[in-house]
């Protein structure tokens, strides 16, 4: 204020004396104008530390303490701007990405997903990103004593939202399921159908979420028994998956995945732990990048007081990904005890938007 107030005084006084306005006290006069636009924002305490500066060189300029040249006054503005710009977060790509922010698509991971096989990746789904994996149908069969059992799955989506910059939420129900259970010996057979059971999971990256060297993250997860009795075994029964991701030689994927759960008694109301891990190796094909095949053996310990049943299988599958953001599987399970299905059948697809 007081700037102004000589300021004024100094062209009353040449207007007195009848003095011609000099070019440099034109240019000072501009420089006035541009800082005081530029000092209102510092009196509300919106502009940081380095505008400020900006402002003060600005002002410095119109008492002549400085040089009085246009240009630099401009300049000073300039800078006090592009720091108001910059703390503001106006860049697209400043800050944390957030739902209402998605990754952008230059700062995106690779399409990973959690299938096929039984493996579970320890990748997450970008911020703000909608991902669905699906059985488009998945198909199995084995025998219990004298009985032969046959699944079907139609279809079976997993729907996935990154919610921060290393977590998704997933959800995953078969909206219709379909258990054919025949009696061998008498051919009568019974048929249970209806919707599967609700999984809910929140999977926690812990290292790893930008494809380093290894990865590994935590998926705990907890079932909502929907489906009828005879689908399902209404009980709400959860556990935690711990997927971890080694990368080998010669191209190679290594993954390993604990798991523990915590199951309902076959005979009481109480619950026990099951136990199940695998061993998935993966390789991109050398004449095709796009088309991966896995290996995996997977095994499954449930530990029921009334006895523990042991499951074993070998896993085998291919998928191929047209481009980013879509992908195409079909596998095949081989059950190597009597205690695990026969055979499991599956044709999938993912995408990510």
């Amino acid at each position: 204020m007081q700037l102004r107030v000589y300021l004024w005084l100094a062209l009353a006084a040449a207007a007195i004396d009848a003095q011609p306005l000099h070019a440099s006290d034109a240019d000072a006069s501009v420089a006035m104008s541009g800082s005081a636009v530029t000092a209102a924002p510092v009196a509300d305490s919106l502009v940081p530390a380095t505008a400020v500066t900006g402002t003060a060189a600005a002002s410095a300029a119109v008492t002549g303490t400085a040089a009085t040249d246009t240009a630099a006054t401009t300049a000073a503005d300039a800078a006090a701007s592009q720091s108001v710009s910059t703390s503001s977060g106006s860049d697209p790509e400043a800050g944390p990405a957030c739902l209402l922010n998605p990754t952008p698509a230059s700062q995106e991971r690779p399409f990973d997903t959690d299938r096929p096989t039984k493996s579970n990746i320890p990748y997450t789904v970008p911020c703000g990103h909608f991902q669905y994996e699906t059985d488009i149908f998945n198909y199995s069969y084995q025998y219990v004593g004298d009985d032969r059992i046959d699944t079907l799955l139609v279809p079976n989506p997993t729907l996935k939202l990154g919610v921060a910059p290393d977590a998704d939420v997933e959800l995953n129900i078969a909206p219709y399921e379909s258990v054919v259970t025949e009696e061998r010996h008498t051919g009568r057979s019974t048929t249970v159908s209806g919707p599967g059971d609700l999984y809910a999971r929140v999977k926690f990256n812990l290292w790893g979420d930008d494809h380093g060297d290894t990865s590994l993250a935590l998926l705990p997860y907890v079932k909502a028994p929907v489906a009828p009795l005879g689908v399902g075994n209404g009980e709400t029964e959860g556990g935690l998956i711990v997927p971890l991701s080694i990368s080998l030689p010669a191209g190679l994927t290594l993954l390993t995945v604990p798991e523990i759960d915590v199951l309902k008694d076959a005979q009481t109301s109480a619950h026990h732990a099951n136990y199940a891990d695998l061993v998935n190796l993966s390789r991109s094909l050398p004449l095709h990048a796009n088309v991966t095949a896995y290996l995996e053996y997977w095994a499954d310990a449930n530990v029921d007081p009334t006895g523990t049943t042991h499951q074993y299988s070998l896993d085998a599958s291919v998928a191929w990904q047209p481009h980013n953001d879509l992908q195409f599987d079909v596998g095949i399970n081989a059950g190597l005890n009597r205690a695990t299905p026969a055979y499991q059948f599956y044709l999938g697809a993912a995408q990510r938007f």
